[in-house]
């Protein structure tokens, strides 16, 4: 089994560790396509402060917080300052001169806003979709209770064959024990006549 190491690189705020059997494995385990260790933005962790939980848990990268929240907004570089924008004749902007309306032409700030044209009137909606949409499920709702009323006359007619059959075996086992039993009683009265025969019968006879 290959010894693990514990390698570590920065992401954001936080420090992404990872315990590995190689660097390859844990650039793979970073996800990087790129050799950070060759950049000096990774390296290999052996303060036992820091491996112990990593090790448990092998190839799984484990993220800690570089800092707190306020240690972290201090390290943020400070915003660049916005330039104002000077007039050219020393701060005092100068007037845009107004055009005179030319003879004839109409003022924009009095001429009314046209308005948009009116739409053409829709077509009244027809209901003979829903018509045609109830009409089926009625005609469904029929098939419905006429199958399920063939299914219930199925059901009684095959309840009165089974009571049918039921009654007929019963019958035809019936039947034959009494036969069977008609037929043992004549073999034991028979059995007991030939042992009686059996018992006149003298040593010269046999």
């Amino acid at each position: 089994m290959a010894t693990l190491k514990v390698f570590r690189t920065p992401i954001g705020f936080h420090d992404a560790y990872v315990a590995a059997p190689s660097r390859k494995a844990a650039l793979a385990a970073w996800g990087s396509d790129a050799d950070l260790f060759a950049r000096g933005i990774a390296e290999e962790v052996t303060d036992p402060a820091l491996t112990a939980d990593v090790l448990a848990t092998p190839g799984t990268v484990i993220r800690r917080s570089r800092g707190t929240v306020a240690e972290q907004l201090a390290a943020l570089p400070p915003d660049p300052p916005r330039a104002k924008r000077a007039p050219a004749d020393g701060g005092i902007e100068p007037a845009r001169p107004r055009t005179p309306p030319r003879r004839g032409a109409t003022s924009t700030r009095t001429a009314k806003p046209t308005s948009a044209p009116k739409p053409p009137r829709p077509p009244k909606p027809s209901p003979d979709a829903i018509d045609v949409a109830e009409a089926a499920l009625a005609e469904a709702s029929r098939r419905h209770r006429a199958a399920l009323a063939d299914l219930a006359d199925r059901e009684k007619r095959l309840a009165r064959e089974r009571r049918d059959l039921t009654q007929a075996q019963a019958d035809e086992a019936a039947a034959l024990n009494q036969a069977r039993d008609t037929a043992r009683a004549s073999y034991d009265a028979a059995l007991r006549r030939w042992r009686r025969w059996r018992g006149w019968e003298t040593d010269a006879d046999r």
